[in-house]
């Protein structure tokens, strides 16, 4: 595209002639004929936007519209000087010719404002993404490290080159600063979710070390229970062992008074005193026997029914942990964090939340 070439063009070619000017002014459309000469030494170019000369060039022309405005409107107002009897004719053709030339002069300058405007739009648009690296920061505050290091492999995959054109330099500059920002914004979130990990893997050897003494404690009470029941039983058998001891002595002695009052009576009352004796110590060792498989059958049912209950408690809170686990999985793929998803599901699980329960 050529460039326009600046026509040079004096006022004097653009004014009416001193004798007719008068009548040229008082003339409806009377400067028609010179505003069309204006016209035509200004649009018969081509408007050229790329090169600094060329938008110069629009500019020149406009102003020399302008210029001409002035000189056709200086004519007019000497005359109405020195006329003072049509200045209203002259000052209405001045209105009007000054109205028509600033309407030829924006329509001749409408290619350099359509480029300003344009390029307005252009700075605004590379401002926009030079500010978006900045922004990306900036919505990371408070985010988890996936999120962060999404985030910087984004920043990263954007590429800056040619089309940033003169922005280039600072759009580099933006990307560095974002991605410092970024990569230290990341180094302290991974440090806090390490350190909320290992609180939570010491909350839970805690846990584990409470269950585990409460099975030890329940163990240790349980067998100091089953030795004071021993010890009740055998001490009951003696006191028992002691009696049937003290009545066995009196029937001796009433043997012996018997035997006193009755030679012949005695020897029967010995015999049978004797095989009732013999009777009553195998009954004894038969209830003690009796007694001591019946303490030995009661303990091992006792010990039985415990480590059931055990493990019956020990699986049902294997199976609310994995249907926790689950629920808490469930929950982060919907978009909750590990720990919201875990308190939220402690919270349900204590009956903290109305209305709402897990089914175990």
């Amino acid at each position: 595209m050529s460039e326009v070439a600046e026509v040079e063009t004096t006022e004097l070619d653009l004014l009416p002639p001193a004798e007719t000017a008068l009548q040229v002014y008082q003339q409806p459309q009377g400067l028609d004929p010179y505003i069309e000469r204006i016209r035509a030494e200004v649009m018969g170019h081509t408007p050229v936007l790329t090169t600094k000369k060329g938008r110069d060039a629009i500019a020149s022309l406009a102003f020399k519209v302008r210029r001409a405005k002035t000189a056709l409107d200086g004519m007019g107002k000497d005359l109405v000087d020195g006329l003072k009897d049509i200045p209203k004719k002259i000052d209405a053709e001045r209105k009007r010719m000054r109205e028509t030339l600033d309407a030829l002069a924006d329509e001749v300058r409408q290619p350099l404002t359509e480029w300003e405007q344009a390029e307005e739009k252009r700075i605004a648009e590379h401002k926009s993404n030079v500010a978006w690296f900045s922004q990306q920061a900036e919505a990371c505050t408070g985010q988890d490290a996936a999120t962060i290091r999404e985030t910087i492999a984004r920043v990263q995959a954007v590429k800056i080159g040619d089309p940033w054109q003169e922005f280039e330099t600072e759009a580099l500059r933006a990307k560095a600063d974002t991605l410092e920002d970024l990569t230290a914004a990341l180094a302290a979130r991974e440090k806090y979710e390490a350190e909320q990990a290992e609180l939570a893997r010491l909350r839970e050897e805690a846990e584990a070390r409470r269950i585990q003494d409460e099975k030890d404690r329940i163990a240790r009470e349980a067998a100091e229970r089953a030795t004071r029941e021993a010890e009740a039983k055998a001490r009951a058998e003696r006191e028992a062992a002691a009696r049937r001891e003290a009545q066995a002595k009196a029937a001796a002695e009433q043997a012996e008074r018997d035997r006193l009052e009755a030679i012949e009576r005695q020897k029967l009352a010995e015999a049978r005193a004797e095989a009732e004796r013999l009777a009553a110590e195998q009954r004894a060792r038969d209830a003690a026997e009796a007694a001591r498989k019946a303490e030995i059958q009661r303990q091992a049912d006792e010990a039985a029914r415990i480590e059931a209950e055990q493990k019956a408690r020990e699986a049902d809170r294997a199976h609310k942990a994995k249907t926790n686990s689950a629920a808490v999985a469930a929950l982060v793929a919907g978009g909750l964090t590990a720990e919201a998803a875990k308190l939220a599901i402690t919270l349900i699980a204590q009956g903290k939340v109305p209305a709402v329960r897990i089914n175990y």
